[in-house]
């Protein structure tokens, strides 16, 4: 009898989120701009013109949902 593997493609998914917050305010800081307060801006209102499109940064965090992105730091907040 063969055991079935299951994969978690939530896994993946908050890896990939991860990377891109990671990723964003890095090129935050690289422009001078205080990446919390950026990402703040831009989840209260929306408006992808708090997120720098420095190095496709705009980009990479409109690639995800914001509510994917908010869920994500509120998992890793309450764990």
């Amino acid at each position: 009898m063969e055991n079935t593997t299951l994969f978690d493609v939530s896994v993946l998914e908050s890896a990939n989120v991860k990377n891109v917050i990671k990723e964003v305010c890095s090129l935050l800081e690289e422009r001078g701009y205080n990446p919390v307060n950026q990402l703040v801006g831009y989840f209260m209102s929306g408006d992808p013109g708090y997120i720098s499109s420095y190095k496709g940064a705009r980009d990479k965090i409109m690639s995800i949902e914001r509510s994917e992105i908010l869920a994500y730091i509120l998992r890793e907040y309450l764990k």
